[in-house]
């Protein structure tokens, strides 16, 4: 009896789980349509209308699916167009621009976000589907936030969909806020093994370029410098932790990988 119920709960946590992404198909042509692109799974650029499947509130769900229509499938005799749902067995690559002429730029990586799968502030039943989203998902869709011979991908965790108690909705909606304000970055180096990129990774990456190497032994990378007040205040932590902690990724990925990017052979 209670493996039933387990997994009538384990189903309606799914179905909510899918039941956050827009399932609108119908779309109305617009007279200025910005037009991305996908890249299929032999390679061909297909341009057409790129729909993102998340949103600020739900960014993971555009690692999921994307909505798509090529085209050479757009009927403009009709009022409403059909998009088709593309998922990672489907595509390798998708870009959507919007209305500001912002490009985004998503690829298929095999990638399981261990760190986020073992990281849970709820706790039982929530913490262990936090932990299942996370674990089972490998390929996925993750954001270029910086290309070149080292690439970086932005990439959220999955939250859970159920939370029992008022104690633990709060520490489930509390974790859920985090990852969407804290998402991880990966990256790839001259196409190698996808890794967690870290405070630490970032300096030896760069180290087989002088001059990048260079740079950061004068200290020229402020971003690569620890706030020593900052870093006092958490002494319970291992050296490795409080540089994390302390680091600001986003602004190591700006200052440091661009500067390797386009100065490193």
């Amino acid at each position: 009896m209670r493996k039933v119920l387990a997994l009538c709960l384990f189903a309606l946590v799914s179905f909510n789980a899918y039941a956050q992404e827009d399932n609108n198909t119908d779309y109305e042509l617009r007279g200025d349509e910005k037009y991305g692109y996908i890249i299929d799974k032999n390679g061909k650029k297909i341009e057409g209308i790129v729909r993102l499947n998340g949103d600020a509130i739900y960014p993971w769900n555009n690692q999921k699916k994307v909505k798509f229509i090529s085209v050479s499938d757009i009927d403009k005799s009709k009022k409403k167009q059909k998009f088709k749902t593309l998922d990672t067995d489907d595509i390798k690559e998708y870009v959507s621009i919007d209305d500001s002429n912002n490009e985004r730029h998503f690829e298929n990586i095999k990638y399981t976000n261990t760190k986020e799968g073992f990281n849970t502030a709820t706790g039982g039943l929530s913490g262990n589907i936090k932990a299942f989203n996370n674990l089972t998902k490998s390929n996925q869709f993750a954001e270029i936030v910086k290309d070149g011979k080292i690439k970086v991908y932005k990439l959220y965790g999955y939250p859970t969909t159920f939370s029992a108690g008022t104690s633990q909705m709060v520490a489930a909606d509390a974790e859920t806020k985090r990852m969407r304000e804290n998402p991880s970055y990966i990256y790839s180096k001259k196409g190698g093994k996808i890794e967690e990129f870290t405070f630490a990774k970032a300096k030896i990456i760069i180290a087989d370029c002088s001059y990048a190497k260079g740079k950061m032994t004068s200290s020229a990378y402020t971003s690569l410098k620890n706030d020593e007040k900052k870093r006092s205040g958490l002494g319970k932590l291992i050296k490795s932790q409080i540089d994390d902690v302390t680091s600001n990724i986003p602004q190591i990925v700006d200052e440091v990988i661009t500067d390797y990017n386009e100065n490193c052979k």
